[in-house]
C-alpha cells in the first residue's frame, strides 16, 4: 500500500455537495483506505495558461492508502469527474470537479498525461495549505522539502482562507487525521 495524496477542487454549481460525493467515491476506492480529509479552503481562480472563469473555487486534499497503479488511479479520477459533470471538451474552464493526483508515495513519474508529483503544487496555496493540514512533514521527493517548508515560501499571491462556518457533510464522516486534543 502507498500514502497518495489527491487534491479536489470545484467552481460550479453546488461546490460544497461536488466536493462531498467526490470524496465520498474516493472513500469507496477498491483496495484502498482513506486515511484523512482535509478542511475546505476558499481560492481565488488562479489564471495563467487555463482560465477557469470568475468562481472562487472549493479546494481541499484527501490522504488515501491504496494499491491501485497510478495509471489505474488517474483512470479512475477522470471517470469520477465525468460522472461529476466535469466539461471534457473544456477542462482548463470552469469545473465541477477536478481531482489531481499530488503525490504517489516517493514516487517520479513522468509519462504522457501523468506526472508525479503534481508538477505546480509546490507554487499553488491552494493546495499546500491543505495537503500541509494532513501532514506536514510529508517530503517532496524531487524538492527535498517537506509540506511546511514549501508552504513558508510559496510566493503564490492567489487568495486562500479557510470556508467558515465548515460544512458538515450528507455523505459520511470526514475523518480526523489525528485525535482531537484530551482524548
Amino acid at each position: 500500500m502507498e500514502t497518495v495524496f489527491i487534491g479536489f477542487g470545484s467552481n460550479v454549481g453546488d461546490r460544497v455537495d461536488l466536493c462531498d460525493r467526490a470524496v465520498t467515491l474516493l472513500s469507496l476506492l477498491p483496495h484502498s483506505r482513506l486515511m484523512g480529509v482535509s478542511l475546505l479552503y476558499e481560492t481565488e481562480p488562479v489564471r495563467g495558461e487555463t482560465d477557469p472563469g470568475d468562481g472562487w473555487f472549493l479546494n481541499g486534499v484527501v490522504q488515501i492508502e491504496t494499491d491501485i497503479t497510478p495509471q489505474s488511479l488517474l483512470a479512475i479520477l477522470q471517470e469520477i469527474e465525468r460522472s461529476l459533470g466535469r466539461d471534457e471538451e473544456n477542462r482548463s474552464g470552469p469545473r465541477t470537479i477536478d481531482l489531481d493526483i499530488l503525490f504517489y508515495g516517493e514516487r517520479v513519474i513522468k509519462e504522457p498525461g501523468l506526472t508525479i508529483p503534481h508538477p505546480r503544487l509546490h507554487g499553488r496555496r491552494f493546495v499546500l495549505m491543505p495537503l500541509n493540514e494532513l501532514d506536514p512533514l510529508w517530503i517532496h521527493p524531487m524538492l527535498k522539502q517537506s509540506v511546511d517548508q514549501l508552504l513558508r515560501e510559496v510566493k503564490d499571491p492567489a487568495q486562500v482562507q479557510l470556508l467558515f462556518p465548515q460544512p458538515s457533510t450528507r455523505y459520511g464522516s470526514r475523518p480526523a487525521c489525528s485525535a482531537p486534543p484530551g482524548s
